[in-house]
């Protein structure tokens, strides 16, 4: 395994990088070494190597996306584990990234208590992704390597959904599978209303639409 030099962590407000030619030992040992002194997203995807820091809109988005599921299991008693934005790599896949927010749902009883290990312990049911117009990497054909089954994709003020297929690539879905009962344009309609109160009230809100049905 190559090695590297210990990284410095004060990194600028914003970062942007592409780099090509980078191994995987050297992704694994950056990532490692850098660690969870960071507000950084590794992406790597057979030698091309890109690390950014989220942006204000990136980050309000992804977290108004994670009080929805948070607050989508708690009212209906979903049983879920929160995995954030661990690192999953592989180096078979010679791929690797960050999620924005990812969860265990129906496979929660499987994993609960355990340090994750993907191979021999299945990927999160869900995972969200803000889509972000600077990134150079799809990230998409990453998870298909990984085996991240449903993907809801935020994009241009709408959410999409991504399930994987036998072939191992990605199709555009109207219904999510790990929460079948939730109607994505009605999603879309709360994210929007997101910007029009404070954020404790449009929770609340939200809650309040989960315990009437979801009508």
């Amino acid at each position: 395994m190559s090695t590297i030099a210990p990284v410095k962590t004060s990194f600028p407000r914003h970062v942007h990088v592409l780099l090509s030619g980078v191994t995987y030992a050297t992704y694994d040992a950056l990532v490692t070494e850098v660690g969870d002194r960071r507000n950084l997203r590794f992406t790597y995807y057979h030698g091309n190597l890109e690390i950014m820091s989220p942006s204000q809109d990136h980050e309000r988005a992804e977290k108004l996306f994670g009080q929805m599921i948070e607050a989508l299991t708690e009212e209906l008693g979903i049983p879920r584990m929160s995995c954030g934005s661990t690192t999953f790599r592989d180096e078979l896949s010679h791929c690797g990234l960050e999620p924005d927010e990812c969860y265990y749902l129906q496979h929660e009883a499987d994993v609960r208590g355990k340090m994750i290990k993907l191979g021999e312990d299945p990927p999160p049911d869900l995972v969200i992704e803000v889509d972000d117009s600077t990134s150079v990497i799809d990230r998409l054909p990453i998870y298909a390597a990984l085996g991240f089954p449903e993907i809801w994709q935020f994009v241009d003020g709408d959410i999409v959904i991504h399930l994987l297929r036998a072939g191992g690539q990605y199709a555009v879905a109207e219904q999510s599978l790990a929460l079948p009962m939730v109607s994505v344009q009605r999603l879309t309609e709360h994210l929007e209303r997101a910007s029009a109160i404070d954020e404790t009230s449009w929770i609340r809100e939200f809650r309040r639409w989960v315990q009437g049905g979801l009508k």
